[in-house]
């Protein structure tokens, strides 16, 4: 082989690794984002992720890929709150479903208050008692608070600065949710069997009677405002 045929046989294969270096860097991004996100036990933002990845890699794209490349896996890849996660895959998630005994189930109070935040966050204990037309025992929310499905988004700037509240990551986890966008809408509740087609008669509110897990004494003392 002569000098020349050398040379350009050095130069060529430079190239070469020039040109393949885009599909090995895509390739690897996958690869980092699958370790992150297999290894985390909690969802992971999209924040998060990029700062395991070069600066010029295209994370939409790469999440997008992961998550097409998982679609017919036993784990999925789903965004929920916001962040990314590995899960069982619907058809499977009767394998791995475990049954949890709670002492005492979510009493109608607490459901119809959950209902009221989730879909008017951030919101005050006066206005949840204003929208159900009845109050609430200290005893609701403190269940909400236990199961993990509320949070304090902070203080209203108003008069007392009383407390907000809204629903947790847990929450939108628990009910396969995205973001609060994917909460169902009226017509979905009613074709659901969840709400009453016909508007319930307009009868004088009354406070809801306690259930035994909520219990009343000393009810304004021991909630925010």
């Amino acid at each position: 082989m002569s000098q020349d045929e050398k040379n350009r046989g050095g130069s060529i294969i430079p190239m070469l690794r020039r040109r393949a270096s885009p599909q090995r860097d895509h390739a690897e991004a996958l690869r980092i984002l699958e370790a992150l996100l297999f290894a985390s036990d909690e969802p992971l933002s999209e924040k998060d992720l990029a700062r395991h990845l070069p600066q010029e890699a295209p994370l939409a794209k790469l999440l997008a890929q992961l998550q097409q490349d998982y679609k017919s896996r036993g784990v999925h890849l789903a965004r929920v709150a916001d962040k990314w996660l590995f899960r069982t895959a619907e058809d499977l998630a009767y394998l791995l479903r475990r049954e949890e005994t709670f002492s005492r189930p979510l009493s109608r109070p607490a459901l119809e208050t959950l209902a009221v935040i989730a879909y008017h966050q951030p919101i005050t204990r006066a206005e949840i008692e204003a929208i159900r037309g009845k109050s609430f025992s200290a005893g609701t929310m403190e269940n909400l608070f236990r199961v993990g499905w509320l949070k304090i988004c902070g203080r209203r700037r108003a008069p007392g600065r009383p407390v907000t509240y809204g629903v947790s990551e847990d929450f939108l986890a628990h009910f396969g949710l995205e973001s609060l966008k994917d909460l169902p809408g009226l017509d979905e509740l009613k074709a659901a069997g969840l709400l009453e087609k016909t508007p319930p008669r307009q009868d004088a509110p009354s406070p809801d009677e306690p259930s035994p897990d909520e219990a009343r004494p000393n009810e304004d003392s021991s909630t925010p405002a």
